[in-house]
């Protein structure tokens, strides 16, 4: 069985829930969180749909929401609308009696996906029989409970995108190298800005077992960046930037570091989801602001600072597809199990990864 599976589940959302009216669900969820009180909290991730959003106890990132929830040891149920890789971390950071629940088990993260432990293991063999044992392995967050254990169990660590340049100097300490998993965007904007140079990285391909894009001598190389991307911040783009400067030469371009490398370079501003909350509020009214970040976020800052000019940087939609799986029909239903005393879709990591998991987790926090 998977990390993160047990067998009681369900995949499929009763369709009665499908016919309810918006103001029927409001009103369920409502009546039904009152009903669970202190039992419950819901968690409700910063790129989540304003419908559900409106009914989580406490919003944030991934990390954030994991920690907050594994504090409110008065609640017996955590219910964590965000994907499953987050689910997972709750469970690794909550107390054993604490179940954890994600509305929607197809709630899944691409960017995660594309590191498989299998392939991760696989790689490690190749590359510290290239390498020795001058690499440590770091994985962001924004990866699986087996993923974050295979990095413990390896003596590296965990990163978010807030504190990445911390992280990967703790790491360059540690070894010559570094192994990072799975966005090779964020691993190669962070360390470009600490001063290594584009030479000095590579990226691993688990699809063909290989190094790509070596630019110098593979012995002078200090990054080793895995193939994976995020397919929301993929879709920007340079020539997005080009043209909303010509249109408005006083607009601010502020993106996430998971954007490719020619993005970053070409924006005002990146940082962290939190970075670019905090940018915005601290904005003078007026200021206009073209954002590289997940839609929802985007449009919920433009309501909640209307005294500025805030528009997404692609003139198309940009959400999380998986994100967006969560809706309020499975929020409900997902309440009314636990009401009804047989809570579906929870999430449980194995005893030995949620250690590793922890491991990795509290180097990254000693640092």
């Amino acid at each position: 069985m998977a990390v993160g599976m047990i067998p009681n589940v369900a995949d499929h959302l009763p369709v009665e829930y499908r016919s309810l009216s918006d103001e029927e669900l409001d009103r369920r969820i409502k009546v039904a969180k009152a009903q669970l009180g202190n039992d419950l909290v819901i968690l409700g991730h910063h790129y989540q749909r304003d419908d559900v959003i409106r009914h989580a106890d406490y919003r944030g990132d991934s990390l954030k929401l994991a920690r907050i929830g594994a504090e409110q040891r008065d609640a017996k149920y955590i219910i964590f609308c965000g994907v499953h890789f987050m689910a997972e971390t709750a469970d690794t950071l909550a107390a054993d009696e604490q179940i954890i629940i994600l509305p929607d088990l197809k709630a899944g993260c691409s960017m995660a996906d594309m590191a498989d432990i299998e392939d991760v293991e696989e790689a490690w063999e190749v590359i510290t029989e290239k390498f020795g044992d001058t690499v440590i392995p770091v994985t962001y967050v924004n990866s699986t409970a087996a993923i974050k254990a295979f990095v413990g169990k390896h003596g590296g660590t965990t990163c978010t995108s807030s504190n990445a340049h911390q992280v990967l100097t703790w790491a360059f300490e540690q070894k010559k190298r570094i192994l990072f998993l799975p966005d090779q965007h964020l691993g190669r904007n962070t360390a470009f800005e600490m001063g290594v140079p584009l030479e000095e990285m590579v990226i691993w391909s688990p699809g063909s077992g290989e190094f790509e894009q070596q630019k110098g001598d593979l012995e002078d190389v200090r990054m080793i960046l895995w193939k994976g991307h995020c397919s929301v911040h993929q879709k920007f783009t340079v020539e997005q930037i080009d043209r909303l400067r010509e249109l408005d030469p006083e607009i601010n371009i502020l993106v996430h570091p998971e954007c490719c490398f020619e993005v970053v370079q070409a924006s005002d501003y990146n940082g962290s989801t939190d970075y670019i909350i905090k940018k915005v509020a601290a904005a003078a009214p007026g200021t206009k602001w073209a954002i590289g970040t997940e839609v929802n976020l985007v449009q919920r800052l433009a309501q909640e600072y209307p005294d500025q000019q805030i528009q997404l940087l692609s003139t198309t939609m940009c959400p999380c597809l998986t994100m967006n799986r969560i809706d309020r029909p499975h929020l409900l239903w997902t309440l009314d199990s636990i009401i009804e005393g047989n809570p579906v879709n929870q999430i449980e990591v194995d005893a030995d990864t949620i250690y590793w998991s922890k491991v990795a987790l509290d180097r990254m926090l000693a640092v």
